[in-house]
């Protein structure tokens, strides 16, 4: 899965005022990512409010996601779900569509399963889907640890990687240093990710990414090509964004900042709250730092 590298953008879902998703807005973004460089799309994420689709919904947007890029770049399909026969259910609706990976979430509800429930769950959905699948390590009270992660990712081969979301660069370290060479461990700090690919993360998939692309592009080709005051530089204009769109109602702030650099992403779904005008304030200060209004 060497295709996966880079910035990785976790696609906004465009709903209408009314809830509905408005498929027509899929293939603008798309192509305005793909315009500004990044190296592949995650749809159905956090940032893509995957947890508020239905399954019928999913398989559309999906679809869509995977018709719209036309092969242009790689897709990872997110799947954010409680129980292992939804995500079976989910990844093999995908299946068909050559997507490059299925992004899932542990389960995000109270209860948390114990260490050998998590393998058998992620055991059970690579033996039935045959699709390689990305950890997303984000829910707060089902956090996985670099021990259990690296245990699932040598009993389970199809789990090729993590897309690691804590904050806490300690930990990124310890998964990223400990883990096999040939698992990918993806970056979802959005503040860090400098240090992220510094520590040898092959790429993110982070908010800020779709928020702004461009400068995140930049970013990493800097990091890349070791120009260490272009990376600096790049780092210190784009922290002022994550702090403005990094809070409860993220989608509705990453759908704004998208709309000032001239998209139409839509709406988020309820119950997500529309962007104050605090925020959104915010948001246009950091943009106009960056350069991009």
């Amino acid at each position: 899965m060497s295709d996966l590298k880079g910035i990785i953008s976790p696609f906004t879902t465009p709903f209408s005022e009314n809830g509905e998703i408005d498929y027509s807005l899929v293939k603008p973004q798309v192509d305005w990512l793909i315009d500004n460089g990044v190296h592949g799309l995650a749809a159905g994420g956090s940032t893509g409010e995957g947890h508020v689709l239905d399954r019928e919904e999913y398989i559309k947007l999906m679809k869509t996601t995977v018709d719209s890029v036309d092969g242009r770049i790689p897709v990872v399909a997110g799947i954010v779900t409680n129980s292992t026969s939804e995500v079976i259910a989910r990844g093999k609706s995908v299946k068909d569509l050559n997507v490059s990976a299925l992004q899932i979430t542990p389960p995000h509800y109270l209860f948390k399963p114990d260490d050998d429930a998590m393998v058998n769950h992620f055991k059970e959905i690579y033996d039935e889907c045959q699709v390689p699948i990305l950890i997303y390590n984000v829910v707060p009270w089902c956090y996985l640890s670099p021990d259990l992660l690296i245990r699932i990712m040598d009993e389970v081969p199809g789990v090729l990687g993590v897309k690691q979301s804590a904050g806490d660069m300690k930990l990124f370290a310890d998964l990223i240093r400990r883990a096999n060479p040939k698992n990918l461990i993806f970056s979802a700090v959005d503040a860090l990710l400098m240090s992220s690919y510094q520590l040898g993360a092959p790429g993110a998939i982070a908010a800020i990414l779709t928020a702004a692309p461009g400068p995140s592009v930049k970013l990493w080709n800097a990091v890349q090509n070791e120009n260490w005051d272009v990376a600096l530089d790049l780092h210190q204009k784009l922290m002022p964004l994550w702090d403005a769109i990094g809070l409860d109602n993220m989608p509705s702030l990453c759908k704004y900042a998208q709309k000032l650099q001239g998209l139409n992403a839509g709406y988020a779904r309820k119950p997500t709250s529309p962007a104050t005008k605090t925020q959104k304030e915010k948001v246009e200060i950091a943009l106009k730092g960056l350069g991009l209004i």
